[in-house]
Protein backbone atom coordinates (compact mmCIF):
# COMPACT_ATOMS: atom_id res chain seq x y z
CA UNK A 1 0.00 0.00 0.00
CA UNK A 2 1.39 3.48 -0.77
CA UNK A 3 0.07 6.22 1.02
CA UNK A 4 1.38 9.98 0.98
CA UNK A 5 2.88 9.50 4.45
CA UNK A 6 4.88 6.44 3.42
CA UNK A 7 5.81 8.39 0.63
CA UNK A 8 6.79 11.65 1.65
CA UNK A 9 7.38 11.02 5.13
CA UNK A 10 10.32 9.73 5.57
CA UNK A 11 11.92 11.25 2.57
CA UNK A 12 13.37 14.61 4.34
CA UNK A 13 17.14 13.38 3.81
CA UNK A 14 15.93 13.83 0.24
CA UNK A 15 14.55 16.99 -0.36
CA UNK A 16 16.14 19.30 -2.46
CA UNK A 17 15.93 23.44 -0.76
CA UNK A 18 12.26 24.57 -1.33
CA UNK A 19 13.76 27.11 -3.66
CA UNK A 20 14.50 24.71 -6.40
CA UNK A 21 11.88 22.98 -7.07
CA UNK A 22 9.30 26.02 -6.28
CA UNK A 23 11.24 28.56 -8.86
CA UNK A 24 10.41 26.10 -11.61
CA UNK A 25 6.96 26.34 -10.30
CA UNK A 26 6.74 30.08 -10.49
CA UNK A 27 8.11 30.37 -13.99
CA UNK A 28 5.59 28.05 -14.55
CA UNK A 29 2.28 29.58 -13.29
CA UNK A 30 3.99 32.94 -15.02
CA UNK A 31 4.48 30.90 -18.00
CA UNK A 32 0.26 29.71 -17.66
CA UNK A 33 -1.05 33.26 -17.03
CA UNK A 34 1.69 34.92 -20.37
CA UNK A 35 0.54 31.69 -21.95
CA UNK A 36 -3.37 32.99 -22.36
CA UNK A 37 -2.56 36.34 -23.15
CA UNK A 38 -0.33 35.44 -25.87
CA UNK A 39 -3.54 33.04 -27.12
CA UNK A 40 -5.36 36.05 -26.98
CA UNK A 41 -2.79 37.91 -29.15
CA UNK A 42 -2.73 35.85 -31.56
CA UNK A 43 -6.75 34.73 -31.70
CA UNK A 44 -7.21 35.87 -35.46
CA UNK A 45 -4.82 32.95 -36.64
CA UNK A 46 -4.64 30.37 -33.43
CA UNK A 47 -7.40 28.07 -34.34
CA UNK A 48 -5.54 27.52 -38.32
CA UNK A 49 -2.08 27.70 -36.86
CA UNK A 50 0.48 25.02 -39.17
CA UNK A 51 3.76 26.87 -37.96
CA UNK A 52 6.51 29.71 -38.43
CA UNK A 53 7.12 32.17 -36.00
CA UNK A 54 4.90 34.58 -34.59
CA UNK A 55 2.77 34.43 -31.80
CA UNK A 56 0.67 31.16 -32.51
CA UNK A 57 4.07 30.00 -32.29
CA UNK A 58 5.08 31.96 -29.51
CA UNK A 59 1.85 30.51 -27.90
CA UNK A 60 2.53 26.66 -28.05
CA UNK A 61 5.89 27.31 -26.71
CA UNK A 62 4.99 29.22 -23.36
CA UNK A 63 2.72 25.74 -22.99
CA UNK A 64 5.26 23.06 -23.45
CA UNK A 65 8.27 24.98 -22.32
CA UNK A 66 7.07 27.84 -20.26
CA UNK A 67 4.32 25.17 -18.63
CA UNK A 68 4.81 21.66 -19.63
CA UNK A 69 8.48 21.34 -19.29
CA UNK A 70 9.00 23.62 -16.36
CA UNK A 71 6.64 22.21 -14.11
CA UNK A 72 7.76 18.36 -15.35
CA UNK A 73 11.49 19.25 -14.30
CA UNK A 74 10.70 20.76 -10.81
CA UNK A 75 8.28 18.17 -10.02
CA UNK A 76 10.89 15.61 -11.15
CA UNK A 77 14.13 16.53 -9.63
CA UNK A 78 12.17 17.16 -6.16
CA UNK A 79 9.78 13.66 -6.63
CA UNK A 80 11.60 11.07 -8.51
CA UNK A 81 15.07 11.24 -5.84
CA UNK A 82 12.08 10.93 -3.29
CA UNK A 83 10.66 7.65 -4.96
CA UNK A 84 13.67 6.26 -5.72
CA UNK A 85 15.20 6.71 -2.87
CA UNK A 86 18.45 7.87 -4.47
CA UNK A 87 19.02 11.64 -4.01
CA UNK A 88 20.29 14.28 -6.57
CA UNK A 89 24.37 13.84 -6.89
CA UNK A 90 24.42 17.44 -6.22
CA UNK A 91 21.89 20.64 -6.02
CA UNK A 92 24.32 23.02 -8.63
CA UNK A 93 23.65 21.24 -10.99
CA UNK A 94 19.99 21.72 -10.87
CA UNK A 95 20.36 25.01 -10.29
CA UNK A 96 22.55 25.94 -12.96
CA UNK A 97 19.84 23.99 -15.31
CA UNK A 98 17.05 26.84 -14.15
CA UNK A 99 19.59 29.72 -14.74
CA UNK A 100 20.05 28.65 -18.28
CA UNK A 101 16.94 27.14 -18.88
CA UNK A 102 14.29 29.74 -17.17
CA UNK A 103 15.92 33.04 -18.80
CA UNK A 104 16.76 30.89 -22.47
CA UNK A 105 12.88 30.17 -22.74
CA UNK A 106 12.18 33.39 -22.34
CA UNK A 107 14.50 34.90 -24.88
CA UNK A 108 13.39 31.72 -27.09
CA UNK A 109 9.66 32.94 -26.97
CA UNK A 110 9.97 36.35 -27.14
CA UNK A 111 12.47 35.60 -30.52
CA UNK A 112 9.57 33.35 -31.90
CA UNK A 113 6.74 36.28 -30.93
CA UNK A 114 9.00 39.27 -32.91
CA UNK A 115 10.26 36.84 -35.61
CA UNK A 116 13.86 37.30 -34.45
CA UNK A 117 16.28 35.16 -35.51
CA UNK A 118 19.54 36.00 -33.41
CA UNK A 119 16.95 35.89 -30.16
CA UNK A 120 15.55 32.48 -31.54
CA UNK A 121 19.10 30.81 -31.89
CA UNK A 122 20.80 32.24 -28.30
CA UNK A 123 17.32 31.35 -26.69
CA UNK A 124 17.46 27.66 -28.17
CA UNK A 125 21.13 27.62 -27.03
CA UNK A 126 20.65 28.04 -23.53
CA UNK A 127 17.33 26.52 -23.07
CA UNK A 128 18.64 23.13 -24.61
CA UNK A 129 21.70 23.61 -22.47
CA UNK A 130 19.59 24.09 -19.40
CA UNK A 131 17.51 20.78 -20.80
CA UNK A 132 20.82 18.80 -21.30
CA UNK A 133 21.65 19.61 -17.43
CA UNK A 134 18.58 18.57 -15.82
CA UNK A 135 18.76 15.01 -18.36
CA UNK A 136 21.98 14.62 -17.01
CA UNK A 137 20.67 14.64 -13.64
CA UNK A 138 18.02 11.92 -14.90
CA UNK A 139 19.83 9.73 -16.14
CA UNK A 140 22.49 9.81 -12.98
CA UNK A 141 19.42 9.14 -10.66
CA UNK A 142 17.39 6.57 -13.49
CA UNK A 143 21.14 4.68 -13.04
CA UNK A 144 20.96 4.29 -9.64
CA UNK A 145 17.48 3.50 -8.51
CA UNK A 146 17.47 -0.13 -7.99
CA UNK A 147 13.28 -0.47 -7.78
CA UNK A 148 10.03 0.14 -9.73
CA UNK A 149 11.31 -1.13 -13.37
CA UNK A 150 8.42 0.19 -15.05
CA UNK A 151 8.91 3.81 -14.06
CA UNK A 152 12.74 3.68 -14.21
CA UNK A 153 11.91 2.69 -18.43
CA UNK A 154 9.34 5.46 -18.42
CA UNK A 155 11.61 7.67 -17.47
CA UNK A 156 14.81 6.26 -19.48
CA UNK A 157 12.15 6.62 -22.57
CA UNK A 158 12.12 10.24 -21.72
CA UNK A 159 15.03 10.80 -21.43
CA UNK A 160 15.73 9.39 -25.01
CA UNK A 161 13.15 11.22 -26.05
CA UNK A 162 14.42 14.51 -24.71
CA UNK A 163 17.40 14.17 -26.14
CA UNK A 164 16.58 13.70 -29.53
CA UNK A 165 13.96 16.82 -28.35
CA UNK A 166 16.33 19.38 -27.77
CA UNK A 167 18.80 18.27 -31.10
CA UNK A 168 16.24 18.85 -32.97
CA UNK A 169 14.52 21.89 -31.47
CA UNK A 170 18.21 23.56 -31.69
CA UNK A 171 18.04 22.49 -35.21
CA UNK A 172 14.92 24.77 -35.77
CA UNK A 173 16.10 27.78 -34.41
CA UNK A 174 19.55 27.46 -36.33
CA UNK A 175 17.41 26.42 -39.49
CA UNK A 176 15.56 29.68 -39.50
CA UNK A 177 18.45 31.61 -40.19
CA UNK A 178 20.79 29.05 -42.49
CA UNK A 179 18.09 26.88 -43.69
CA UNK A 180 19.70 23.21 -43.91
CA UNK A 181 16.95 21.10 -42.91
CA UNK A 182 16.01 19.57 -46.33
CA UNK A 183 12.25 19.31 -44.39
CA UNK A 184 11.58 21.91 -42.17
CA UNK A 185 7.92 21.03 -41.62
CA UNK A 186 8.68 17.53 -40.79
CA UNK A 187 10.89 18.21 -38.48
CA UNK A 188 8.71 20.70 -36.90
CA UNK A 189 6.54 17.57 -36.39
CA UNK A 190 8.84 15.24 -34.82
CA UNK A 191 9.89 17.68 -32.98
CA UNK A 192 6.33 18.28 -31.26
CA UNK A 193 5.82 14.42 -30.88
CA UNK A 194 8.93 13.74 -28.89
CA UNK A 195 8.08 16.81 -26.73
CA UNK A 196 4.08 15.57 -26.10
CA UNK A 197 4.34 12.24 -26.15
CA UNK A 198 7.95 11.02 -26.06
CA UNK A 199 9.87 13.53 -23.30
CA UNK A 200 6.15 14.81 -21.58
CA UNK A 201 3.95 11.95 -22.05
CA UNK A 202 6.58 9.33 -20.78
CA UNK A 203 7.47 11.37 -17.49
CA UNK A 204 3.32 11.76 -17.07
CA UNK A 205 2.80 8.07 -17.65
CA UNK A 206 5.83 6.95 -15.69
CA UNK A 207 5.18 9.03 -12.50
CA UNK A 208 0.90 7.91 -12.80
CA UNK A 209 2.18 4.81 -11.88
CA UNK A 210 3.51 6.79 -8.43
CA UNK A 211 1.03 9.84 -7.80
CA UNK A 212 -2.29 7.92 -8.38
CA UNK A 213 -1.78 5.29 -6.00
CA UNK A 214 -0.62 7.64 -3.42
CA UNK A 215 -3.07 9.80 -3.35
CA UNK A 216 -5.49 7.38 -3.65
CA UNK A 217 -4.19 5.26 -0.71
CA UNK A 218 -4.01 1.55 -3.42
CA UNK A 219 -1.89 -0.74 -4.18
CA UNK A 220 0.79 0.34 -7.29
CA UNK A 221 -0.90 -1.06 -10.51
CA UNK A 222 -0.11 -4.89 -11.77
CA UNK A 223 3.21 -4.78 -13.06
CA UNK A 224 2.74 -7.13 -16.06
CA UNK A 225 -0.21 -4.98 -17.77
CA UNK A 226 2.60 -1.89 -16.73
CA UNK A 227 4.70 -3.49 -18.54
CA UNK A 228 2.26 -3.89 -21.96
CA UNK A 229 1.29 -0.47 -21.51
CA UNK A 230 4.30 0.57 -21.65
CA UNK A 231 5.91 -1.09 -24.65
CA UNK A 232 2.30 -0.18 -26.54
CA UNK A 233 3.23 3.56 -25.31
CA UNK A 234 6.88 3.56 -26.57
CA UNK A 235 6.36 1.80 -29.75
CA UNK A 236 3.39 4.44 -30.67
CA UNK A 237 6.14 7.16 -30.23
CA UNK A 238 8.69 5.59 -31.98
CA UNK A 239 6.48 4.82 -34.53
CA UNK A 240 5.19 8.56 -34.63
CA UNK A 241 8.58 10.50 -34.81
CA UNK A 242 9.91 8.22 -37.95
CA UNK A 243 6.52 8.41 -39.61
CA UNK A 244 6.48 12.43 -39.06
CA UNK A 245 10.46 12.74 -40.09
CA UNK A 246 9.77 10.51 -43.05
CA UNK A 247 5.97 12.15 -43.96
CA UNK A 248 4.51 8.66 -44.03
CA UNK A 249 0.87 8.61 -42.99
CA UNK A 250 0.85 5.21 -42.46
CA UNK A 251 3.19 4.98 -40.31
CA UNK A 252 1.48 7.78 -38.18
CA UNK A 253 -1.75 6.39 -37.96
CA UNK A 254 -0.25 3.29 -36.89
CA UNK A 255 0.56 5.03 -34.22
CA UNK A 256 -2.45 6.33 -33.66
CA UNK A 257 -3.36 2.47 -33.37
CA UNK A 258 -1.07 1.56 -30.89
CA UNK A 259 -1.63 4.50 -28.95
CA UNK A 260 -5.47 3.32 -28.65
CA UNK A 261 -3.58 0.30 -26.98
CA UNK A 262 -1.74 2.07 -24.47
CA UNK A 263 -4.15 4.62 -23.80
CA UNK A 264 -6.39 1.85 -22.84
CA UNK A 265 -4.20 -0.01 -21.05
CA UNK A 266 -2.97 3.09 -18.93
CA UNK A 267 -6.46 3.97 -17.95
CA UNK A 268 -7.46 0.42 -17.13
CA UNK A 269 -4.43 0.60 -14.36
CA UNK A 270 -5.12 3.73 -13.30
CA UNK A 271 -9.03 2.89 -12.80
CA UNK A 272 -8.30 -0.26 -10.58
CA UNK A 273 -6.16 1.81 -8.81
CA UNK A 274 -8.98 4.64 -7.75
CA UNK A 275 -11.27 1.40 -7.33
CA UNK A 276 -8.90 -0.19 -4.91
CA UNK A 277 -7.99 3.24 -3.05
CA UNK A 278 -8.85 3.63 0.35
CA UNK A 279 -9.36 7.30 -0.20
CA UNK A 280 -12.93 7.66 -2.21
CA UNK A 281 -12.71 11.77 -1.84
CA UNK A 282 -10.40 12.84 -4.02
CA UNK A 283 -11.34 16.45 -4.06
CA UNK A 284 -10.93 19.05 -7.23
CA UNK A 285 -7.83 18.03 -8.17
CA UNK A 286 -9.00 14.40 -9.60
CA UNK A 287 -12.08 16.30 -11.31
CA UNK A 288 -9.07 18.07 -13.32
CA UNK A 289 -7.39 14.43 -14.01
CA UNK A 290 -9.66 12.97 -14.91
CA UNK A 291 -10.72 15.47 -17.76
CA UNK A 292 -7.04 15.23 -18.95
CA UNK A 293 -7.94 11.21 -18.75
CA UNK A 294 -10.98 11.74 -21.47
CA UNK A 295 -8.35 14.21 -23.25
CA UNK A 296 -5.87 11.39 -23.69
CA UNK A 297 -8.46 8.94 -24.77
CA UNK A 298 -9.66 11.51 -27.30
CA UNK A 299 -6.05 12.32 -28.64
CA UNK A 300 -5.41 9.50 -30.79
CA UNK A 301 -8.49 9.26 -32.28
CA UNK A 302 -8.42 13.43 -32.89
CA UNK A 303 -4.83 12.39 -34.29
CA UNK A 304 -6.36 9.72 -36.43
CA UNK A 305 -8.93 12.52 -38.26
CA UNK A 306 -6.22 14.97 -38.69
CA UNK A 307 -3.73 12.79 -40.16
CA UNK A 308 -6.67 11.08 -42.57
CA UNK A 309 -8.63 14.68 -43.34
CA UNK A 310 -11.57 13.77 -41.25
CA UNK A 311 -11.07 16.85 -38.79
CA UNK A 312 -11.49 19.11 -41.55
CA UNK A 313 -8.72 22.37 -41.55
CA UNK A 314 -8.55 22.58 -38.05
CA UNK A 315 -7.74 19.23 -37.44
CA UNK A 316 -3.98 19.01 -36.50
CA UNK A 317 -4.38 22.60 -34.45
CA UNK A 318 -7.38 20.72 -32.37
CA UNK A 319 -5.07 17.59 -32.08
CA UNK A 320 -2.44 19.50 -30.71
CA UNK A 321 -4.96 21.02 -28.18
CA UNK A 322 -6.33 17.97 -27.15
CA UNK A 323 -2.67 16.58 -26.50
CA UNK A 324 -1.20 19.42 -25.35
CA UNK A 325 -3.38 21.53 -23.41
CA UNK A 326 -6.19 18.94 -22.76
CA UNK A 327 -4.54 16.43 -21.55
CA UNK A 328 -0.93 17.23 -20.56
CA UNK A 329 -1.43 20.94 -18.92
CA UNK A 330 -4.72 19.33 -17.24
CA UNK A 331 -2.86 16.98 -15.78
CA UNK A 332 -0.05 18.41 -14.72
CA UNK A 333 -2.19 21.20 -12.91
CA UNK A 334 -4.50 18.71 -11.64
CA UNK A 335 -1.17 17.02 -10.16
CA UNK A 336 0.28 20.29 -8.79
CA UNK A 337 -2.86 21.14 -6.76
CA UNK A 338 -1.57 17.91 -4.73
CA UNK A 339 2.10 18.26 -4.69
CA UNK A 340 2.20 21.64 -4.40
CA UNK A 341 1.11 21.77 -0.60
CA UNK A 342 2.90 18.53 0.67
CA UNK A 343 6.31 19.73 -0.56
CA UNK A 344 5.89 22.68 1.20
CA UNK A 345 5.00 21.36 4.37
CA UNK A 346 7.96 19.43 4.19
CA UNK A 347 9.75 22.61 5.19
CA UNK A 348 7.27 24.45 7.05
CA UNK A 349 6.59 24.26 10.49
CA UNK A 350 3.64 25.69 12.09
CA UNK A 351 3.83 28.60 14.10
CA UNK A 352 1.75 27.07 17.47
CA UNK A 353 3.98 23.89 16.91
CA UNK A 354 3.75 20.93 15.26
CA UNK A 355 3.48 19.68 11.80
CA UNK A 356 1.94 22.17 9.33
CA UNK A 357 -2.12 21.33 8.54
CA UNK A 358 -2.84 21.07 5.04
CA UNK A 359 -5.39 24.21 5.02
CA UNK A 360 -2.33 25.95 7.05
CA UNK A 361 -0.85 25.95 3.40
CA UNK A 362 -2.74 28.23 1.02
CA UNK A 363 -6.15 29.44 0.64
CA UNK A 364 -8.45 27.52 -1.71
CA UNK A 365 -10.68 29.48 -3.43
CA UNK A 366 -8.41 30.18 -6.10
CA UNK A 367 -8.47 26.36 -6.89
CA UNK A 368 -11.59 26.02 -7.80
CA UNK A 369 -12.02 29.85 -9.88
CA UNK A 370 -9.06 28.12 -12.16
CA UNK A 371 -10.69 24.75 -12.31
CA UNK A 372 -13.64 25.93 -13.48
CA UNK A 373 -12.01 28.24 -16.17
CA UNK A 374 -9.83 25.91 -17.12
CA UNK A 375 -12.62 23.51 -17.78
CA UNK A 376 -14.30 26.49 -20.17
CA UNK A 377 -11.68 27.53 -21.39
CA UNK A 378 -10.05 24.04 -23.14
CA UNK A 379 -13.43 23.14 -24.64
CA UNK A 380 -14.03 26.61 -25.76
CA UNK A 381 -10.69 26.93 -27.34
CA UNK A 382 -11.35 23.24 -29.34
CA UNK A 383 -14.67 25.04 -30.27
CA UNK A 384 -13.19 27.75 -31.56
CA UNK A 385 -10.59 25.60 -33.70
CA UNK A 386 -13.66 23.62 -35.14
CA UNK A 387 -15.39 26.81 -35.98
CA UNK A 388 -12.76 29.04 -36.73
CA UNK A 389 -13.79 31.80 -34.61
CA UNK A 390 -11.47 34.31 -33.61
CA UNK A 391 -13.69 35.43 -31.01
CA UNK A 392 -14.59 32.64 -29.80
CA UNK A 393 -10.49 31.41 -29.37
CA UNK A 394 -10.54 35.57 -27.26
CA UNK A 395 -13.25 34.32 -25.13
CA UNK A 396 -11.85 31.35 -24.27
CA UNK A 397 -8.14 32.89 -23.66
CA UNK A 398 -9.71 35.77 -21.42
CA UNK A 399 -11.57 32.86 -18.94
CA UNK A 400 -8.26 31.11 -19.06
CA UNK A 401 -6.10 33.98 -18.71
CA UNK A 402 -8.86 34.53 -15.32
CA UNK A 403 -8.40 30.65 -14.09
CA UNK A 404 -4.32 31.39 -14.63
CA UNK A 405 -4.17 34.27 -12.31
CA UNK A 406 -5.98 32.41 -9.66
CA UNK A 407 -3.66 29.32 -10.00
CA UNK A 408 -0.99 31.80 -9.84
CA UNK A 409 -2.43 33.11 -6.64
CA UNK A 410 -3.04 30.41 -5.10
CA UNK A 411 1.07 29.30 -5.49
CA UNK A 412 1.77 33.30 -4.09
CA UNK A 413 -0.32 32.51 -1.24
CA UNK A 414 2.03 29.56 -0.24
CA UNK A 415 5.22 31.47 -0.50
CA UNK A 416 4.98 33.77 2.62
CA UNK A 417 5.28 30.22 4.72
CA UNK A 418 7.32 29.26 2.11
CA UNK A 419 10.39 31.83 2.72
CA UNK A 420 9.91 32.31 6.66
CA UNK A 421 9.63 28.65 7.08
CA UNK A 422 6.39 28.61 9.24
CA UNK A 423 3.01 29.01 8.88
CA UNK A 424 0.80 32.19 10.09
CA UNK A 425 -1.26 29.53 12.59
Amino acid sequence: MIGASGFLGSAKSRLLPASVPFRFFVAAAVGHVLLWGAVLIAANDFPRFRGGAGPSLAAVHLLTLGVLTFTAVGAAVQLLPVATTRPLAAVWPIRLASWLLIPGAVVLIAGMATVDNTWMIAGAAASTLGLLLFAALLADNLRRAGSMPVVRAYGWAAFASLIALVALGLALSLDERFGFLIDHAAAARAHMILGGFGFMGMLALGFSHVLIPMLALSNAPDQRMAWFGFAAAAAAVALGTIGALRDVIALQSAACVVGVVAVGLHLGLMRVALAGGMRKRLGLSFVLIRFSWVMLALTPLATLAALQGWAGLGGPTLFGLMALGGWLMTFLLGVLQRILPFLASMHISRASGGPPLLTDLGIAAPLKIHAVCHLIAIPALGLAIVLDSAQLAAGAAVIGAAGALAFAAYLASILPSLTSGRTRN
